[in-house]
């Protein structure tokens, strides 16, 4: 399906929490749903739910509405969740095997291949049946493996050297649960960040200002 050149990225953003409502409605047996219905459900605006959708070529029928699965599995496309990217981690501390254990990678297009860590201690320990291996055999892996997708949940002040080294091992696109920025030295990389502290403190913004 065609779509507009440039696609802003608050509209992409909103993408996974269509295909997330989508997969519930689905789930439960919904065959089709209006525009109407579907931003009383996601709290959004029936203009911005059909200008969102209009940006891929639109997907909905005049006194219908969107055919559910039609909708779901067009967005799935869209956000590339039928591919199999290779993806690796690095850090395999609290945080890290949590991402590896209960993230399911493989429904969101992604296949976790490798996880690494700089602690030999915890060189050959499993994770979801994936053995973890130390940082050194980094550079092995990735030239036998190409992952193009590294997740990052290591100190800051290990980050640039790494995400440095998997620059020239080719991986395009960094899942990064550090505090380094990595865009500002590297912005040709696809990077996602995810600051669980900020989240936090936007919570206490909202708990401590509702009045």
């Amino acid at each position: 399906m065609k779509k507009n050149t440039y696609i802003s990225l608050p509209v992409i953003k909103r993408l996974p929490r269509y295909y997330r409502f989508l997969g519930v409605l689905r789930k439960n047996g919904i065959e089709k749903i209006s525009s109407n219905e579907l931003s009383r459900r996601m709290g959004l605006t029936a203009s911005q739910i059909r200008q969102d959708l209009n940006c891929f070529g639109g997907f909905g029928q005049q006194g219908y509405g969107y055919n559910i699965e039609q909708l779901y599995n067009e967005i799935g496309k869209i956000l590339g969740v039928d591919k199999n990217t290779p993806t690796i981690l690095i850090g395999a501390g609290n945080l890290g095997r949590a991402i590896a254990s209960h993230m399911s990678f493989s429904e969101r297009g992604f296949d976790l291949i490798g996880v690494f860590d700089k602690n030999e201690a915890l060189a050959g320990q499993m994770i979801k049946g994936i053995p973890i291996r130390h940082i050194s055999g980094l550079y092995n892996f990735c030239k036998d493996n190409s992952p193009v997708v590294a997740v990052l949940c290591i100190p800051e002040d290990s980050a640039k050297e790494i995400v440095e080294q998997l620059v020239n091992l080719n991986v395009k696109g960094i899942w990064n649960f550090t505090h380094y920025n990595i865009s500002a030295d590297f912005p040709s990389l696809s990077v996602e960040n995810v600051h669980l502290s900020d989240s936090l403190m936007t919570l206490s913004y909202q708990l401590n200002n509702k009045d």
